[in-house]
C-alpha cells in the first residue's frame, strides 16, 4: 500500500524551498547568494525557522521510500532508478539551469559586462568557494541531488551486506529510544561537511528512514505524541531564531543544542502529522507528487531572474522586492514544469515519468 503522506510531506517541502531561497537575499549571517539584496532579520527568522529540519526531512523520506522501494526493484534495478532520476537531472541542472542564475549573480554582485554564451566559459573554469555568488561553477540546489545519489549507493551496499548477514531488519524501538535516536546528529553534524551539508548525518538520516521509520509500528508510536513533538519543536526553534539572529551574542554551544533539538523534534513531528493528516491522495497530492522533482528543479532560477529584474524597481521596498519574485516564481516554476512532464525528452532530462498530454 502506498504512504501518500510520504509524497505529500515531500511536495509540501519542494513548495517551501520558493520563498525559502527568495529570502537568502537577506540572509543576515553574510553568506553568499546569487543577489544580495540587503539584510533582513525578519527574512533570516523566515529562513533559520526551516533551515534545520527541511532537507534532513527530505533524507528521511528517502530511506522510507528506499525501503518500499527494494520490496518490488533488484539492487540493479534501483541503481538504475537512481541514475534516472537523480544523476540525469543532477547532470542537466547543473549544465543548463545554473549557468543562468551564476551569470546573473556574476553581474550583478561582481559587474561583469560580457554575454550569457561566453559566460558559459567562466561558469566552467571559475571554482572558487561553489556558492555561484561570483559567477563560478555551483551546483547550486542540486547539491541534494548529488547528496542524494551518492548517499543512495552507499546506502545500498550497506542495505546488501547487511542482508547477507542477517535478514531481518524490522526495528521496533520504544518511543523513548525513538527520541534517543535524535542524540548522535550533534556529534555527526560535522563530519564530512561540504558548504555547511554534512554527508554523514544525512546518511546517519537516510538509513534512520530506512530501518526505523518505514515501520509502520514506529510511524504508529510517533504520532500518539505528535503534537508534543511539534510543541517542543517549535519552542526550540523559536529559540534557535532568537540565539541566532536577535540575541547579538555568541552562545555557539546553547545555540548548536537548540538546532538540532528543532530538527530532530520538527521530522518526528512532521512524520506523525503526515501519517496522521495527510495519509491520502487526491488530484492536488497527486498533481504535486508528479511533478515535485521538476518544481525541485525549476524553482530557483525565476526567483533569481525576478530578483535581478526588480532590483532596480523595488530598491526601496523590500517587502516588494521578495513579495514579487516569489509569486512570480510560483506561477512560472508551475508553468515551466507542465511543459517538462509532458515532454517524454524533457521528462527523462528532469528526472520524472512523463504525464499523458
Amino acid at each position: 500500500m502506498r504512504k501518500h503522506y510520504i509524497d505529500n510531506l515531500r511536495s509540501i517541502a519542494i513548495l517551501i524551498l520558493i520563498p525559502y531561497h527568495a529570502a537568502m537575499a537577506w540572509n543576515a549571517w553574510g553568506e553568499p547568494n546569487y543577489m544580495m539584496l540587503g539584510t533582513s532579520r525578519i527574512l533570516s527568522s523566515f529562513i533559520v525557522a526551516f533551515s534545520p529540519f527541511l532537507m534532513p526531512l527530505l533524507f528521511l523520506l528517502a530511506g522510507m521510500s528506499t525501503r518500499y522501494a527494494l520490496v518490488k526493484r533488484s539492487t540493479g534495478q534501483y541503481i538504475v532508478e537512481r541514475v534516472k532520476r537523480l544523476l540525469v537531472p543532477l547532470i542537466f541542472g547543473t549544465a543548463v539551469f545554473m549557468p543562468v542564475m551564476t551569470f546573473i549573480a556574476d553581474k550583478y554582485n561582481c559587474g561583469y559586462k560580457g554575454s550569457f554564451v561566453s559566460h558559459y566559459s567562466v561558469f566552467f573554469s571559475r571554482f572558487t568557494d561553489l556558492t555561484g555568488a561570483d559567477g563560478g561553477f555551483s551546483f547550486g540546489q542540486f547539491w541534494f541531488l548529488l547528496y542524494l545519489f551518492v548517499i543512495s549507493l552507499i546506502c545500498i551496499g550497506i542495505i546488501a551486506l547487511q542482508k547477507k548477514i542477517t535478514p531481518k531488519t524490522d526495528a521496533n524501538p520504544p518511543i523513548w529510544l525513538i527520541l534517543l535516536l535524535g542524540l548522535p546528529l550533534p556529534f555527526i553534524g560535522g563530519l564530512l561537511e561540504i558548504g555547511g551539508k554534512s554527508l554523514v548525518e544525512f546518511i546517519y538520516i537516510f538509513l534512520l528512514g530506512y530501518y526505523v521509520f518505514a515501520n509502520d509500528k514506529v510511524v504508529d508510536k510517533i504520532s500518539r505524541f505528535k503534537y508534543i513533538f511539534l510543541a517542543v519543536g517549535i519552542i526550540s526553534g523559536i529559540t534557535n531564531i532568537y540565539l541566532f539572529i536577535w540575541s547579538g551574542k555568541s552562545l555557539d554551544v546553547i545555540n548548536t543544542v537548540t538546532n538540532y533539538l528543532t530538527e530532530w523534534f520538527m521530522v518526528l513531528a512532521l512524520i506523525g502529522i503526515g501519517k496522521d493528516l495527510l495519509n491520502q491522495s487526491g488530484k492536488i497530492s497527486a498533481f504535486l507528487s508528479q511533478r515535485s522533482f521538476a518544481i525541485f528543479s525549476i524553482h530557483y532560477v525565476p526567483i533569481v531572474l525576478m530578483q535581478y529584474l526588480v532590483s532596480g524597481i523595488f530598491m526601496s521596498d523590500s517587502a516588494m522586492m521578495y513579495l514579487v519574485p516569489v509569486l512570480f516564481a510560483y506561477v512560472v516554476t508551475f508553468i515551466i514544469s507542465e511543459v517538462f512532464v509532458r515532454i517524454p525528452l524533457l521528462s527523462f532530462l528532469i528526472g520524472v515519468k512523463p504525464v499523458d498530454r
